[in-house]
C-alpha cells in the first residue's frame, strides 16, 4: 500500500474550502459537520493554507481568540508543503510524520486536485477488516 500512488488513495470529493476572509467559527461548524479535520484556503484559484482542528485548539481556542471575528488568514498555516498525486503514498506518510502534521494538499501542475491525510493509510486496512468481519459473521450464521 505504501508503493501506492497518492492519486490512488487521496481524496478528490469532500474537501472543504475556504476564502482567507471566512471566520474560524463558520468554518469550524463546517468541520464539525462533515467530520473534517482540514480545511483548505483558497485565494482565487490558488492554495495559500490550511487550516486544521489543531490551528482551531492551539491558535484560537488556547489563546482567547473570538471564533466569530477571527478570520482564517490570521490563525492557518501559511504556504502549506503539498504534494503530487503521482509520489508514493509512504513518501507523503514520512512527509507528515517529519514534518508533524497529518494533511497534506495534493497538487499537479499548481493546481490543487486532493487531499491526503494520515488516517488514509488506515482506510484500506480498515476496509480489509471489515470484509474479514463480515466474512466471518456470514459463517456463524
Amino acid at each position: 500500500m505504501y508503493d501506492n500512488s497518492i492519486r490512488s488513495v487521496m481524496r478528490r470529493r469532500g474537501i472543504i474550502k475556504a476564502d482567507p476572509d471566512a471566520t474560524v467559527r463558520k468554518v469550524t461548524k463546517q468541520m464539525a459537520r462533515r467530520n473534517a479535520g482540514a480545511v483548505l484556503v483558497i485565494d482565487g484559484d490558488r492554495l495559500v493554507g490550511i487550516f486544521t482542528e489543531r490551528d482551531a485548539v492551539f491558535r484560537v481556542m488556547a489563546p482567547g481568540l473570538d471564533a466569530a471575528e477571527t478570520r482564517l488568514r490570521d490563525v492557518m498555516t501559511r504556504n502549506p508543503l503539498t504534494i503530487g498525486p503521482d509520489r508514493p503514498f509512504g513518501v507523503a506518510l514520512a512527509l507528515m510524520h517529519k514534518n508533524g502534521f497529518r494533511h497534506l494538499p495534493v497538487l499537479e501542475k499548481g493546481k490543487l486536485v486532493g487531499l491526503v491525510s494520515a488516517r488514509s493509510a488506515m482506510d484500506p486496512d480498515l476496509e480489509d477488516f471489515r470484509a474479514e468481519a463480515h466474512r466471518r459473521e456470514s459463517f456463524q450464521r
